[in-house]
């Protein structure tokens, strides 16, 4: 093998090793999905932009619920950027169980034009 394939290499197996776990742990905390349950859920709103270009899809919204069951923290993790802030702003209208301590997890809005 010649050194440049070697340094090639080795690079990928570097940045393979460095992004592996990272990738792990996301995956294990989406599996850990909110274990309380929802007292009030809130529907996003359909934006009008959306319904004229006609867009549907699933935008994944991941949550941090503070103790008290109010929705403390949340970010787009997935989803069409034209239906993004629709499901947040449905997502910080969420409230769950209370709890001891704080929970993250995932909220699915499914968005289909009517």
């Amino acid at each position: 093998m010649s050194r440049r394939t070697v340094a090639v290499l080795l690079a990928v197996l570097t940045l393979a090793m460095t992004l592996g776990p990272v990738r792990v742990g996301a995956q294990q905390t989406q599996t850990e999905e909110l274990v309380r349950r929802a007292k009030s859920k809130v529907q996003p709103l359909y934006p009008e932009l959306a319904r004229k270009m006609n867009i549907s899809g699933t935008v994944k919204i991941e949550v941090v619920v503070s103790p008290n069951g109010a929705v403390k923290n949340a970010r787009v993790v997935g989803g069409h950027p034209v239906l993004a802030n629709a499901a947040m702003d449905a997502a910080r209208k969420w409230r769950f169980e209370p709890s001891a301590g704080e929970s993250t997890g995932i909220i699915d809005f499914k968005f289909e034009p009517r």
